[in-house]
């Protein structure tokens, strides 16, 4: 008997440039979490978006996680100036970004935002 395996989370990858435009071009659902492991406020944002990327809802998502301090050449094409941003795509079209946000409703919605919600 098959057993059939489907992943019910979002997968949650390190930023690679040319994963995050094939999957731009693919029509995925993207979130880009721009953190550093120093930053307090990015510490509280990560519970929530695990969280967020065990939900089903968001099987087809991939969270794709920029050191702040080693990948700068990618946070300025991505015009962020700080730590803790959060930028959702759907596909190629940013649908939402934040800065600082800990607040799971208000990142539960830019997550949404990827989807086309």
């Amino acid at each position: 008997m098959l057993i059939a395996t489907a992943s019910f989370a979002a997968e949650i990858k390190p930023f690679e440039t040319a994963a995050f435009e094939a999957a731009q071009k693919g029509g995925r659902p993207i979130v880009v979490d721009i953190a550093a492991s120093w930053c307090p406020t990015c510490k509280a944002q990560k519970p929530i978006i695990q969280s967020l990327a065990a939900d089903p809802a968001y099987s087809e998502m991939i969270v794709f996680e920029v050191d702040f301090d080693s990948q700068k050449d990618v946070v300025r094409s991505l015009n962020a100036r700080m730590q803790s941003t959060l930028i959702a795509y759907d596909g190629g079209t940013e649908t939402g970004r934040s800065v600082g946000d800990t607040k799971p409703e208000s990142i539960g919605a830019l997550f949404a935002s990827a989807l086309g919600n």
